[in-house]
Parts: C-alpha cells; structure tokens; sequence
C-alpha cells in the first residue's frame, strides 16, 4: 500500500466519544469535547430547566451542568453526582458539561459506518439532536448533534445566567 493510500483511508475515519445514557450508547466527535473530569460539586441555579443540574467552577471557568438523559426524556443519569463524570464542551458561542455516569470511551469507527438519513423526513424538525447512527456488528451508536440539542433561547437564558454568577 503506498503513502497516499494509508492516508486516504485514515480520512474516511473518525474518533468519537461514546458514553451511556440510560441503557442506549450515544456519541460525540472527539473535537467537540475539549476535557473528561470528575463531576465537580454543582451549586443549583434557580428558573432553570429540570435537565440543568446548576453550575460548576470546571478549572476557573463557571459552566452550566447538563444531564442530556433528561433533556432526552430519559431517566435521570445519575443519583450520585460524585461518582459520575462531565464532559466539557466548548464552542465559540459557550462552554458546558454534560453529565454522564460512567467513564466514556473513544471509537475510531469508519465513515461509512454512519447512517445520516435516519432523522429525516415530517416526524423529524429541521434541527434535529442526532447527526446519524454508527453501526457496528453488535451494537449501535447515535450521534449527537449537540449544537442543536440546547435551543437558542435555553442558550441564551442559561449562558446569560452563567455570565451572571462569573
């Protein structure tokens, strides 16, 4: 195999972060997360939907705290804040953590493997939460689409809130 061919089929591939939420596997693009950490004490934040835990100071950085199975309307993941895990996520327009129970994992999974014509069609919104579904021999991954996931006005009341308190 020459150079260029290992290099074409290393950019059909792809690192996800594959993490529980109930009993289903979801994932995110490794860009998307900039850390993994312990989940940090949360000081709860009033007017505030169920699915938003509260606030934590994440090294110096004020973030809103996520539990994505609620928002999904999925049970709660997790009872015991200090033995589950917050993903960091960071964009140009704010800075959460998603709660998750146990420790993720990273897949390097193939393109090809990922099905985006899934949530298509009336019965799905124009912005939907999912890019698409991985599938592998025994299992099934969905995708996140996690800009989509906070609406533009729950961004705009949550991170005015987090402007607040920093």
């Amino acid at each position: 195999m020459s150079n260029s061919e290992a290099i074409e089929k290393n950019e059909d591939k792809i690192q996800i972060v594959v993490f529980r939420l109930g009993d289903e596997e979801y994932g995110l693009h490794i860009d998307q997360i900039k850390e993994v950490v312990l989940t940090p004490n949360i000081t709860k934040m009033p007017k505030t939907p169920d699915y938003v835990k509260g606030v934590a100071n994440i090294r110096g950085n004020v973030i809103a705290i996520v539990d994505l199975s609620q928002k999904f309307g999925l049970e709660a993941t997790a009872t015991n804040m200090e033995s589950s895990y917050t993903l960091v996520i960071e964009s140009d327009e704010y800075k959460m953590g998603l709660l998750v129970k146990d420790v993720p994992n990273t897949l390097s999974i193939n393109v090809s493997t990922i099905e985006d014509d899934v949530f298509t069609g009336e019965s799905f919104s124009e912005k939907t939460n999912f890019s698409g579904i991985v599938k592998m021999e025994d299992r099934l991954i969905v995708l996140i689409d996690i800009i989509n996931v906070i609406t533009d006005q729950e961004a705009s009341q949550l991170f005015n809130k987090q402007k607040e308190i920093a």
